[in-house]
Protein backbone atom coordinates (compact mmCIF):
# COMPACT_ATOMS: atom_id res chain seq x y z
CA UNK A 1 0.00 0.00 0.00
CA UNK A 2 1.46 3.32 -1.09
CA UNK A 3 1.08 6.34 1.14
CA UNK A 4 2.79 9.70 1.30
CA UNK A 5 3.99 11.55 4.38
CA UNK A 6 4.65 15.18 3.52
CA UNK A 7 5.02 17.52 6.46
CA UNK A 8 5.31 15.47 9.64
CA UNK A 9 3.59 17.19 12.58
CA UNK A 10 5.76 18.11 15.52
CA UNK A 11 5.14 18.39 19.25
CA UNK A 12 4.54 22.11 18.69
CA UNK A 13 1.52 21.39 16.46
CA UNK A 14 -1.83 21.96 18.20
CA UNK A 15 -3.21 18.98 20.10
CA UNK A 16 -6.51 17.77 18.63
CA UNK A 17 -7.13 14.89 21.04
CA UNK A 18 -5.60 13.66 24.29
CA UNK A 19 -6.47 10.88 26.74
CA UNK A 20 -4.85 10.29 30.13
CA UNK A 21 -5.01 7.47 32.69
CA UNK A 22 -7.75 5.61 30.82
CA UNK A 23 -8.80 2.38 32.51
CA UNK A 24 -11.50 -0.06 31.48
CA UNK A 25 -12.34 -3.35 33.18
CA UNK A 26 -14.43 -6.27 31.99
CA UNK A 27 -14.69 -8.35 35.15
CA UNK A 28 -11.13 -9.27 36.13
CA UNK A 29 -9.78 -8.31 32.71
CA UNK A 30 -7.89 -5.02 32.35
CA UNK A 31 -8.88 -4.19 28.77
CA UNK A 32 -7.21 -0.76 29.16
CA UNK A 33 -4.77 -0.17 32.00
CA UNK A 34 -3.68 3.47 32.48
CA UNK A 35 -3.61 4.28 28.77
CA UNK A 36 -2.49 7.70 27.52
CA UNK A 37 -2.36 9.00 23.95
CA UNK A 38 -1.93 12.47 22.40
CA UNK A 39 -2.72 13.23 18.76
CA UNK A 40 -1.65 16.47 17.08
CA UNK A 41 -3.19 18.48 14.27
CA UNK A 42 -2.36 17.04 10.85
CA UNK A 43 -1.05 13.79 12.33
CA UNK A 44 -1.70 10.30 11.00
CA UNK A 45 -1.32 8.13 14.08
CA UNK A 46 -1.10 4.37 13.90
CA UNK A 47 -2.46 2.21 16.72
CA UNK A 48 -1.29 -1.39 16.69
CA UNK A 49 -1.16 -4.46 18.89
CA UNK A 50 -2.09 -8.12 18.93
CA UNK A 51 -5.74 -9.17 19.10
CA UNK A 52 -6.84 -8.56 22.67
CA UNK A 53 -4.22 -5.86 23.33
CA UNK A 54 -6.88 -3.21 24.06
CA UNK A 55 -6.95 -1.23 20.79
CA UNK A 56 -10.64 -1.67 20.03
CA UNK A 57 -11.57 -0.95 23.65
CA UNK A 58 -9.69 2.36 23.53
CA UNK A 59 -11.30 3.29 20.22
CA UNK A 60 -14.77 2.40 21.51
CA UNK A 61 -14.34 4.84 24.40
CA UNK A 62 -13.09 7.64 22.14
CA UNK A 63 -16.04 6.97 19.83
CA UNK A 64 -18.63 7.05 22.62
CA UNK A 65 -19.52 3.36 22.28
CA UNK A 66 -18.16 2.55 25.76
CA UNK A 67 -17.44 4.64 28.85
CA UNK A 68 -14.05 4.50 30.64
CA UNK A 69 -14.01 3.46 34.30
CA UNK A 70 -11.39 6.09 35.10
CA UNK A 71 -9.37 8.69 33.24
CA UNK A 72 -10.06 11.79 31.17
CA UNK A 73 -10.16 12.90 27.54
CA UNK A 74 -9.84 16.27 25.80
CA UNK A 75 -11.02 17.11 22.28
CA UNK A 76 -10.01 20.43 20.71
CA UNK A 77 -8.96 21.73 24.12
CA UNK A 78 -12.33 20.99 25.77
CA UNK A 79 -13.04 18.19 28.30
CA UNK A 80 -14.60 15.31 26.38
CA UNK A 81 -16.75 12.54 27.91
CA UNK A 82 -19.06 11.04 25.24
CA UNK A 83 -21.95 8.81 26.25
CA UNK A 84 -22.99 7.86 22.70
CA UNK A 85 -21.54 7.90 19.15
CA UNK A 86 -23.79 10.91 18.48
CA UNK A 87 -21.89 12.76 21.23
CA UNK A 88 -18.64 11.89 19.45
CA UNK A 89 -20.02 13.19 16.17
CA UNK A 90 -21.05 16.48 17.77
CA UNK A 91 -17.43 16.82 18.95
CA UNK A 92 -16.15 16.24 15.39
CA UNK A 93 -14.98 12.66 15.83
CA UNK A 94 -15.91 10.25 13.03
CA UNK A 95 -15.33 6.52 13.48
CA UNK A 96 -15.34 3.44 11.26
CA UNK A 97 -15.35 0.45 13.60
CA UNK A 98 -13.97 -2.99 12.76
CA UNK A 99 -17.31 -4.80 12.94
CA UNK A 100 -20.00 -3.75 10.52
CA UNK A 101 -22.35 -1.10 11.88
CA UNK A 102 -25.14 -0.54 9.33
CA UNK A 103 -28.88 -1.14 9.53
CA UNK A 104 -29.38 -3.79 6.85
CA UNK A 105 -33.07 -2.94 6.35
CA UNK A 106 -32.35 0.67 5.36
CA UNK A 107 -30.86 2.00 2.09
CA UNK A 108 -27.18 2.90 1.92
CA UNK A 109 -27.98 6.62 1.64
CA UNK A 110 -30.14 6.60 4.77
CA UNK A 111 -27.39 4.78 6.69
CA UNK A 112 -25.00 7.61 5.85
CA UNK A 113 -27.22 10.10 7.72
CA UNK A 114 -28.49 7.76 10.42
CA UNK A 115 -29.38 9.77 13.53
CA UNK A 116 -29.28 13.02 11.54
CA UNK A 117 -32.11 12.57 9.03
CA UNK A 118 -34.15 15.42 10.50
CA UNK A 119 -32.25 17.80 8.20
CA UNK A 120 -34.19 16.31 5.28
CA UNK A 121 -37.64 16.61 6.87
CA UNK A 122 -40.20 19.08 5.56
CA UNK A 123 -43.50 19.33 7.42
CA UNK A 124 -42.84 15.94 8.96
CA UNK A 125 -42.16 14.25 5.60
CA UNK A 126 -38.71 12.96 4.64
CA UNK A 127 -37.39 14.41 1.38
CA UNK A 128 -35.75 11.22 0.08
CA UNK A 129 -34.74 12.79 -3.22
CA UNK A 130 -32.66 15.41 -1.37
CA UNK A 131 -31.21 12.78 0.97
CA UNK A 132 -30.07 10.55 -1.88
CA UNK A 133 -28.69 13.52 -3.80
CA UNK A 134 -26.64 14.64 -0.81
CA UNK A 135 -25.44 11.08 -0.15
CA UNK A 136 -24.34 10.72 -3.79
CA UNK A 137 -22.63 14.11 -3.60
CA UNK A 138 -20.63 13.07 -0.55
CA UNK A 139 -19.58 9.79 -2.15
CA UNK A 140 -18.48 11.56 -5.33
CA UNK A 141 -16.67 14.25 -3.32
CA UNK A 142 -14.47 11.59 -1.73
CA UNK A 143 -13.90 9.58 -4.92
CA UNK A 144 -16.64 6.92 -4.86
CA UNK A 145 -18.59 7.55 -8.04
CA UNK A 146 -21.81 5.79 -9.14
CA UNK A 147 -22.37 4.24 -5.72
CA UNK A 148 -25.79 2.55 -5.24
CA UNK A 149 -27.19 4.86 -2.52
CA UNK A 150 -30.73 3.49 -2.91
CA UNK A 151 -29.67 -0.11 -2.46
CA UNK A 152 -30.55 -1.81 0.84
CA UNK A 153 -27.48 -2.06 3.09
CA UNK A 154 -28.14 -5.76 3.68
CA UNK A 155 -27.57 -6.48 -0.02
CA UNK A 156 -24.25 -4.60 -0.23
CA UNK A 157 -20.92 -6.39 -0.27
CA UNK A 158 -18.78 -6.12 2.86
CA UNK A 159 -16.51 -3.69 0.97
CA UNK A 160 -19.46 -1.49 -0.06
CA UNK A 161 -20.72 -1.49 3.54
CA UNK A 162 -17.35 -0.19 4.71
CA UNK A 163 -17.50 2.59 2.13
CA UNK A 164 -20.91 3.63 3.51
CA UNK A 165 -19.50 3.65 7.06
CA UNK A 166 -16.51 5.69 5.90
CA UNK A 167 -18.68 8.30 4.17
CA UNK A 168 -20.94 8.44 7.24
CA UNK A 169 -17.88 9.25 9.37
CA UNK A 170 -16.68 11.86 6.86
CA UNK A 171 -20.14 13.45 6.53
CA UNK A 172 -19.72 15.24 9.89
CA UNK A 173 -16.50 16.92 8.66
CA UNK A 174 -14.46 15.32 11.45
CA UNK A 175 -11.38 16.84 13.03
CA UNK A 176 -10.40 13.30 14.08
CA UNK A 177 -11.16 10.32 11.84
CA UNK A 178 -10.78 6.88 13.44
CA UNK A 179 -10.30 3.91 11.09
CA UNK A 180 -10.39 0.48 12.72
CA UNK A 181 -9.23 -2.26 10.34
CA UNK A 182 -10.77 -0.79 7.22
CA UNK A 183 -7.98 -1.39 4.72
CA UNK A 184 -8.12 -5.19 4.89
CA UNK A 185 -11.73 -5.09 3.68
CA UNK A 186 -10.97 -2.90 0.65
CA UNK A 187 -9.70 -3.88 -2.76
CA UNK A 188 -6.72 -2.12 -4.31
CA UNK A 189 -8.67 0.63 -6.12
CA UNK A 190 -10.70 1.51 -3.03
CA UNK A 191 -7.56 1.51 -0.90
CA UNK A 192 -6.04 4.11 -3.19
CA UNK A 193 -9.12 6.28 -2.69
CA UNK A 194 -8.81 5.81 1.07
CA UNK A 195 -5.17 6.90 1.00
CA UNK A 196 -6.16 10.02 -0.93
CA UNK A 197 -8.79 10.75 1.73
CA UNK A 198 -6.26 10.33 4.54
CA UNK A 199 -3.82 12.66 2.80
CA UNK A 200 -6.57 15.26 2.28
CA UNK A 201 -7.38 15.11 5.98
CA UNK A 202 -3.72 15.62 6.84
CA UNK A 203 -3.32 18.52 4.41
CA UNK A 204 -6.36 20.22 5.98
CA UNK A 205 -4.78 19.98 9.45
CA UNK A 206 -7.14 17.23 10.56
CA UNK A 207 -6.00 14.00 12.16
CA UNK A 208 -6.42 10.27 11.58
CA UNK A 209 -6.13 7.47 14.14
CA UNK A 210 -5.60 4.29 12.15
CA UNK A 211 -5.69 0.67 13.29
CA UNK A 212 -4.36 -2.01 10.98
CA UNK A 213 -2.63 -5.37 11.44
CA UNK A 214 -0.56 -4.72 8.32
CA UNK A 215 2.63 -3.49 10.00
CA UNK A 216 4.36 -2.56 6.75
CA UNK A 217 1.34 -0.51 5.70
CA UNK A 218 1.27 1.30 9.04
CA UNK A 219 4.95 2.22 8.99
CA UNK A 220 4.63 3.48 5.43
CA UNK A 221 1.43 5.47 5.82
CA UNK A 222 1.49 6.84 9.38
CA UNK A 223 3.57 9.63 10.92
CA UNK A 224 3.77 7.96 14.32
CA UNK A 225 2.75 4.68 15.92
CA UNK A 226 1.37 3.79 19.35
CA UNK A 227 1.96 0.14 20.27
CA UNK A 228 -0.23 -1.67 22.79
CA UNK A 229 0.20 -4.98 24.57
CA UNK A 230 -1.94 -6.53 27.33
CA UNK A 231 -4.07 -3.40 27.73
CA UNK A 232 -1.14 -0.99 28.06
CA UNK A 233 0.77 1.38 25.80
CA UNK A 234 4.23 -0.20 25.66
CA UNK A 235 5.90 2.14 23.16
CA UNK A 236 5.49 5.06 20.78
CA UNK A 237 7.61 5.44 17.67
CA UNK A 238 8.02 7.92 14.83
CA UNK A 239 7.53 5.94 11.62
CA UNK A 240 10.67 7.30 9.99
CA UNK A 241 12.71 6.14 13.00
CA UNK A 242 11.47 2.55 13.24
CA UNK A 243 11.06 -0.60 11.15
CA UNK A 244 8.28 -3.17 10.72
CA UNK A 245 10.43 -5.73 12.54
CA UNK A 246 10.82 -3.47 15.59
CA UNK A 247 7.09 -2.78 15.69
CA UNK A 248 6.33 -6.52 15.53
CA UNK A 249 8.79 -7.19 18.35
CA UNK A 250 7.21 -4.52 20.53
CA UNK A 251 3.72 -5.87 19.76
CA UNK A 252 4.36 -9.45 20.80
CA UNK A 253 7.14 -8.88 23.35
CA UNK A 254 9.57 -11.14 21.55
CA UNK A 255 11.55 -11.35 18.33
CA UNK A 256 9.64 -12.70 15.32
CA UNK A 257 12.32 -14.34 13.25
CA UNK A 258 12.03 -14.91 9.52
CA UNK A 259 9.09 -14.57 7.16
CA UNK A 260 5.78 -16.27 7.80
CA UNK A 261 5.27 -16.89 4.09
CA UNK A 262 6.49 -19.87 2.08
CA UNK A 263 10.23 -20.03 1.61
CA UNK A 264 10.18 -21.86 -1.75
CA UNK A 265 9.94 -20.01 -5.06
CA UNK A 266 8.47 -22.77 -7.26
CA UNK A 267 4.91 -23.98 -7.69
CA UNK A 268 4.65 -27.42 -6.12
CA UNK A 269 1.54 -29.54 -6.62
CA UNK A 270 0.45 -32.80 -8.23
CA UNK A 271 -0.87 -33.23 -11.77
CA UNK A 272 -4.21 -34.69 -10.68
CA UNK A 273 -7.17 -32.26 -10.82
CA UNK A 274 -9.42 -32.23 -7.75
CA UNK A 275 -11.87 -29.53 -8.84
CA UNK A 276 -12.81 -28.16 -12.24
CA UNK A 277 -14.86 -25.01 -12.87
CA UNK A 278 -16.16 -24.65 -16.41
CA UNK A 279 -17.68 -21.57 -18.06
CA UNK A 280 -19.20 -20.11 -14.90
CA UNK A 281 -21.62 -17.24 -15.50
CA UNK A 282 -23.39 -14.92 -13.08
CA UNK A 283 -24.18 -11.24 -12.68
CA UNK A 284 -20.70 -10.77 -11.15
CA UNK A 285 -18.39 -12.87 -13.37
CA UNK A 286 -18.33 -14.22 -16.92
CA UNK A 287 -17.00 -17.41 -18.54
CA UNK A 288 -14.75 -18.33 -15.61
CA UNK A 289 -12.93 -21.65 -16.06
CA UNK A 290 -10.02 -23.08 -14.07
CA UNK A 291 -8.65 -26.28 -12.54
CA UNK A 292 -7.50 -26.86 -8.96
CA UNK A 293 -4.83 -29.52 -8.51
CA UNK A 294 -4.05 -31.75 -5.56
CA UNK A 295 -1.77 -29.98 -3.02
CA UNK A 296 -2.14 -26.67 -4.87
CA UNK A 297 -2.72 -23.25 -3.29
CA UNK A 298 -4.58 -21.33 -5.99
CA UNK A 299 -5.14 -17.61 -5.48
CA UNK A 300 -7.70 -15.17 -6.93
CA UNK A 301 -7.32 -11.37 -6.83
CA UNK A 302 -8.80 -8.31 -8.47
CA UNK A 303 -10.26 -4.85 -7.99
CA UNK A 304 -13.64 -4.19 -6.36
CA UNK A 305 -15.62 -5.11 -9.50
CA UNK A 306 -13.60 -8.24 -10.27
CA UNK A 307 -16.12 -10.62 -8.69
CA UNK A 308 -13.66 -12.77 -6.72
CA UNK A 309 -15.67 -12.84 -3.49
CA UNK A 310 -18.91 -13.64 -5.35
CA UNK A 311 -17.00 -16.40 -7.13
CA UNK A 312 -16.01 -17.89 -3.77
CA UNK A 313 -19.67 -17.96 -2.68
CA UNK A 314 -20.70 -19.53 -5.98
CA UNK A 315 -18.09 -22.30 -5.85
CA UNK A 316 -19.44 -23.40 -2.46
CA UNK A 317 -23.05 -23.13 -3.64
CA UNK A 318 -24.01 -20.20 -1.40
CA UNK A 319 -24.70 -17.99 -4.43
CA UNK A 320 -26.47 -19.41 -7.50
CA UNK A 321 -24.84 -19.24 -10.91
CA UNK A 322 -26.67 -18.74 -14.21
CA UNK A 323 -24.73 -21.40 -16.08
CA UNK A 324 -21.57 -23.49 -15.98
CA UNK A 325 -20.46 -26.33 -13.71
CA UNK A 326 -18.35 -26.80 -10.60
CA UNK A 327 -17.27 -30.41 -10.42
CA UNK A 328 -15.20 -32.37 -7.90
CA UNK A 329 -13.16 -34.58 -10.21
CA UNK A 330 -12.41 -37.62 -8.05
CA UNK A 331 -16.05 -37.97 -6.99
CA UNK A 332 -17.60 -36.88 -10.29
CA UNK A 333 -19.88 -34.67 -8.21
CA UNK A 334 -21.36 -31.35 -9.37
CA UNK A 335 -21.61 -28.67 -6.68
CA UNK A 336 -24.80 -26.60 -6.58
CA UNK A 337 -25.48 -26.23 -2.84
CA UNK A 338 -23.39 -25.93 0.36
CA UNK A 339 -24.63 -29.39 1.43
CA UNK A 340 -23.35 -30.93 -1.80
CA UNK A 341 -20.05 -29.11 -1.29
CA UNK A 342 -19.63 -30.44 2.24
CA UNK A 343 -20.51 -33.98 1.12
CA UNK A 344 -17.80 -33.60 -1.51
CA UNK A 345 -15.33 -32.83 1.31
CA UNK A 346 -15.09 -29.09 0.68
CA UNK A 347 -14.80 -26.49 3.47
CA UNK A 348 -15.43 -22.76 3.17
CA UNK A 349 -14.24 -19.81 5.27
CA UNK A 350 -16.13 -16.71 4.02
CA UNK A 351 -14.92 -13.13 4.10
CA UNK A 352 -17.46 -11.88 6.66
CA UNK A 353 -16.95 -14.37 9.48
CA UNK A 354 -19.41 -12.80 11.91
CA UNK A 355 -22.40 -12.68 9.55
CA UNK A 356 -21.70 -15.40 6.99
CA UNK A 357 -19.87 -18.03 9.02
CA UNK A 358 -20.18 -17.87 12.79
CA UNK A 359 -23.14 -17.83 15.17
CA UNK A 360 -21.73 -14.92 17.09
CA UNK A 361 -24.09 -15.18 20.08
CA UNK A 362 -23.65 -18.95 20.46
CA UNK A 363 -20.94 -21.08 22.08
CA UNK A 364 -17.63 -22.17 20.64
CA UNK A 365 -18.85 -25.78 20.84
CA UNK A 366 -21.96 -25.16 18.75
CA UNK A 367 -19.98 -23.17 16.19
CA UNK A 368 -17.39 -25.93 15.87
CA UNK A 369 -19.92 -28.74 15.66
CA UNK A 370 -22.37 -27.20 13.18
CA UNK A 371 -20.26 -27.92 10.04
CA UNK A 372 -18.62 -30.93 11.76
CA UNK A 373 -21.87 -32.68 12.61
CA UNK A 374 -20.75 -35.94 10.98
CA UNK A 375 -17.92 -36.17 13.52
CA UNK A 376 -20.33 -36.06 16.45
CA UNK A 377 -23.07 -38.40 15.22
CA UNK A 378 -23.61 -41.64 17.05
CA UNK A 379 -26.30 -44.37 17.18
CA UNK A 380 -29.35 -43.62 14.97
CA UNK A 381 -27.88 -40.27 14.02
CA UNK A 382 -28.14 -38.71 17.48
CA UNK A 383 -25.49 -36.15 18.43
CA UNK A 384 -23.21 -37.11 21.30
CA UNK A 385 -22.58 -34.13 23.67
CA UNK A 386 -19.44 -35.78 25.00
CA UNK A 387 -17.99 -36.10 21.52
CA UNK A 388 -19.05 -32.53 20.73
CA UNK A 389 -17.03 -31.28 23.70
CA UNK A 390 -14.03 -33.43 22.69
CA UNK A 391 -14.10 -32.14 19.10
CA UNK A 392 -14.40 -28.53 20.31
CA UNK A 393 -11.53 -28.98 22.79
CA UNK A 394 -9.44 -30.38 19.95
CA UNK A 395 -9.98 -27.20 17.93
CA UNK A 396 -9.16 -25.01 20.94
CA UNK A 397 -5.96 -26.93 21.68
CA UNK A 398 -4.78 -27.48 18.10
CA UNK A 399 -5.38 -23.87 17.08
CA UNK A 400 -4.39 -22.27 20.39
CA UNK A 401 -7.71 -20.46 20.85
CA UNK A 402 -7.51 -18.18 23.87
CA UNK A 403 -10.75 -18.86 25.71
CA UNK A 404 -12.19 -19.94 29.05
CA UNK A 405 -13.64 -23.08 27.47
CA UNK A 406 -15.99 -24.65 24.91
CA UNK A 407 -19.05 -22.93 26.38
CA UNK A 408 -17.73 -19.40 25.89
CA UNK A 409 -19.88 -17.23 23.62
CA UNK A 410 -18.13 -16.34 20.35
CA UNK A 411 -18.73 -12.60 20.78
CA UNK A 412 -16.42 -12.72 23.81
CA UNK A 413 -13.44 -13.74 21.66
CA UNK A 414 -11.07 -11.40 19.87
CA UNK A 415 -11.19 -11.27 16.07
CA UNK A 416 -8.11 -13.46 15.77
CA UNK A 417 -9.50 -16.15 18.04
CA UNK A 418 -12.83 -16.13 16.22
CA UNK A 419 -10.96 -16.73 12.98
CA UNK A 420 -9.05 -19.61 14.55
CA UNK A 421 -12.35 -21.26 15.45
CA UNK A 422 -13.73 -20.47 11.99
CA UNK A 423 -10.75 -22.09 10.26
CA UNK A 424 -10.14 -24.86 12.77
CA UNK A 425 -13.65 -26.32 12.60
CA UNK A 426 -13.04 -27.16 8.94
CA UNK A 427 -9.44 -28.29 9.24
CA UNK A 428 -10.15 -30.92 11.92
CA UNK A 429 -12.41 -32.67 9.43
CA UNK A 430 -11.36 -34.98 6.64
CA UNK A 431 -11.62 -32.30 3.97
CA UNK A 432 -9.87 -32.46 0.61
CA UNK A 433 -10.57 -28.91 -0.63
CA UNK A 434 -10.72 -25.63 1.29
CA UNK A 435 -11.98 -22.25 0.06
CA UNK A 436 -10.51 -19.34 2.07
CA UNK A 437 -11.93 -15.85 1.44
CA UNK A 438 -9.67 -13.21 3.05
CA UNK A 439 -8.51 -15.70 5.73
CA UNK A 440 -6.36 -13.21 7.66
CA UNK A 441 -8.74 -10.22 7.64
CA UNK A 442 -8.67 -8.46 11.01
CA UNK A 443 -6.07 -10.68 12.68
CA UNK A 444 -2.70 -9.71 14.13
CA UNK A 445 0.72 -10.81 12.90
CA UNK A 446 0.90 -13.70 15.36
CA UNK A 447 -2.43 -15.20 14.25
CA UNK A 448 -1.60 -14.46 10.62
CA UNK A 449 1.66 -16.38 10.93
CA UNK A 450 -0.22 -19.26 12.57
CA UNK A 451 -2.82 -19.41 9.78
CA UNK A 452 -0.14 -19.45 7.09
CA UNK A 453 1.72 -22.23 8.91
CA UNK A 454 -1.49 -24.29 9.06
CA UNK A 455 -2.09 -23.69 5.35
CA UNK A 456 1.38 -24.98 4.49
CA UNK A 457 0.89 -28.03 6.71
CA UNK A 458 -2.49 -28.73 5.11
CA UNK A 459 -0.97 -28.46 1.62
CA UNK A 460 1.80 -30.88 2.57
CA UNK A 461 -0.80 -33.32 3.89
CA UNK A 462 -2.64 -33.34 0.56
CA UNK A 463 -5.25 -30.56 0.95
CA UNK A 464 -5.99 -28.31 -2.03
CA UNK A 465 -6.75 -24.66 -1.21
CA UNK A 466 -8.25 -21.71 -3.07
CA UNK A 467 -7.52 -18.29 -1.52
CA UNK A 468 -9.57 -15.23 -2.49
CA UNK A 469 -7.80 -12.16 -1.16
CA UNK A 470 -7.33 -8.41 -1.47
CA UNK A 471 -3.87 -8.74 0.13
CA UNK A 472 -1.30 -9.03 -2.65
CA UNK A 473 1.54 -9.82 -0.24
CA UNK A 474 -0.52 -12.75 1.10
CA UNK A 475 -1.12 -14.16 -2.37
CA UNK A 476 2.47 -13.63 -3.50
CA UNK A 477 3.75 -15.26 -0.33
CA UNK A 478 1.48 -18.32 -0.29
CA UNK A 479 0.18 -19.31 -3.74
CA UNK A 480 1.41 -21.80 -6.35
CA UNK A 481 -0.84 -20.28 -9.01
CA UNK A 482 -2.40 -16.83 -9.11
CA UNK A 483 -5.44 -15.84 -11.17
CA UNK A 484 -6.00 -12.11 -11.77
CA UNK A 485 -9.57 -11.10 -12.55
CA UNK A 486 -10.84 -7.85 -14.06
CA UNK A 487 -14.49 -6.85 -14.50
CA UNK A 488 -15.62 -10.37 -13.75
CA UNK A 489 -13.32 -12.13 -16.19
CA UNK A 490 -10.00 -13.94 -15.88
CA UNK A 491 -7.37 -11.55 -17.18
CA UNK A 492 -4.15 -13.41 -16.42
CA UNK A 493 -2.91 -16.63 -14.79
CA UNK A 494 0.55 -16.63 -13.21
CA UNK A 495 2.75 -19.38 -11.77
CA UNK A 496 5.00 -19.14 -8.73
CA UNK A 497 7.98 -20.52 -10.63
CA UNK A 498 7.72 -17.62 -13.10
CA UNK A 499 8.03 -15.17 -10.22
CA UNK A 500 5.13 -13.16 -8.81
CA UNK A 501 5.62 -9.40 -8.64
CA UNK A 502 3.19 -6.81 -7.29
CA UNK A 503 3.82 -4.64 -10.35
CA UNK A 504 2.81 -7.41 -12.79
CA UNK A 505 -0.30 -8.26 -10.75
CA UNK A 506 -1.45 -4.63 -10.51
CA UNK A 507 -0.81 -4.11 -14.22
CA UNK A 508 -3.08 -7.07 -15.00
CA UNK A 509 -5.75 -5.75 -12.59
CA UNK A 510 -5.81 -2.35 -14.27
Amino acid sequence: MIGSKNTVPTASSPVIFAAEHIKKYFGPTHANDDVAITIHSGEIRGLIGENGSGKSTLISMIAGIAVPDTGSMIMNGIPYAPKTPLDAGKNRIGTVVQELGLVDGLPAGVNIFLGRTEQFEKLGVMDMKQLYAQASGLLEKWGFNDFPVRKMAGTLSIEEKKVVELIRALSINPDLLILDEITQVLSLNYRRILIAIINKMKAAGKSVLMVTHDVEEMVELCDSITIMRDGKVVAERQSDATTPDEVKRLMVGRELSGSYYRSDTTDQFEDSIVLAAEHLESGFFHDVSFNLHKREILGFCGLSDAGIHELAESLFGVRKIKSGTVRVAQRNAAIKTPLEAMKAKIGYVPKDRDKQALMIVDTIMNNVCLPAVELTKRFLGFLDPKVQREVSKKVIEKFDVKTIGVTQIMSGLSGGNRQKVNLGRWMIQDKEILFLDCPTRGVDVGVKSYIYTEMIKAKEQGLSIIVFSDELSELIGMCDTLVVMKSGQIKKTMRRSDGFTEEAIVEAML
